[in-house]
């Protein structure tokens, strides 16, 4: 008496076909506006950072360590990280790079 109450189904559930997929076009839509657009957005302007060094330039890398750019290869950098100390990084791993002058004044 009580279970088949409770186990039927509302009389108008079969009548929201199209809300649902509604549903799932909008969570898309809302999905790559907050999540997918703006990564690729960021990931865009990292490449084009990457692509704009050139060799002088100041830059600091993933691992926090700032230097002047000596020498650039296809895949990696050379960085001169203090007078006579020179390190190689995946170009990959350089996060910003910065205004000239800021080594020198952050020694100061």
């Amino acid at each position: 008496m009580f279970i088949s109450d409770a186990m039927a189904a509302p009389a108008g559930a079969a009548a929201g076909g199209y809300s649902g997929i509604i549903m799932m076009v909008l969570f898309g839509v809302v999905f790559y506006f907050l999540l997918i657009r703006p990564q690729s957005k960021r990931a865009k302007e990292h490449k084009n950072m990457l692509a704009s060094i050139e060799k002088g330039d100041e830059v600091v890398t993933s691992g926090g360590i700032l230097g002047k750019v000596s020498k650039i290869t296809d895949n990696f950098i050379v960085l001169n990280v203090a007078q006579g100390v020179e390190m190689k990084f995946q170009k990959h791993s350089i996060t910003a790079t910065l205004p000239k002058g800021t080594i020198k004044a952050v020694n100061e």
